[in-house]
């Protein structure tokens, strides 16, 4: 049976979300969340990365990220996978209680349950690559090793 995660309201499984209230340290600052962590990572060396990780909200952080005002780095599409492996590491290694919710999972499919994203989560249609639960999984089988 698969489990399926989208809103961080969902019990048990909400905190698979990006936007999950599960902060971390990484690379010498404090991330709100791992999609402050993940946004802020395309603008490398630049104000605009500071001011992403201080948003008031998730949803602040990925409307920053999205933001074109100024240059993606070139080789966002080559990394971003590995941002936002880094990013589900750091923050399941930091909060033994999510952690554990991630390990009790056992082999299940993790999919998130985005009706709009097609990379990161399933979609509307279920076709999408569901990055984010493959990336979970992966992290879940290191964890459990």
């Amino acid at each position: 049976m698969a489990i399926y995660f989208y809103s961080t309201r969902e019990q048990p499984y909400g905190c698979f979300s990006n936007f999950s209230q599960h902060g971390f340290e990484l690379e010498g600052f404090w991330w709100p969340t791992s999609e402050h962590y993940f946004q802020a990572q395309k603008f490398p060396n630049h104000p605009w990365q500071d001011q992403i990780r201080k948003a008031k909200t998730p949803k602040d952080a990925a409307k920053m990220g999205r933001d074109r005002r100024y240059p993606l780095r070139s080789d966002w599409e080559e990394i971003k996978d590995e941002i936002m492996k880094r990013a589900v590491w750091q923050k399941f290694t930091t909060h033994a209680d999510i952690r554990e919710i991630l390990l009790q999972t056992g082999d299940e499919l993790i999919v998130e349950n985005s009706p709009i994203d097609y990379y990161w989560g399933c979609g509307a249609d279920g076709t999408g690559k569901n990055r984010l639960g493959e990336i979970l999984m992966a992290v879940r089988e290191i964890l459990r090793a």
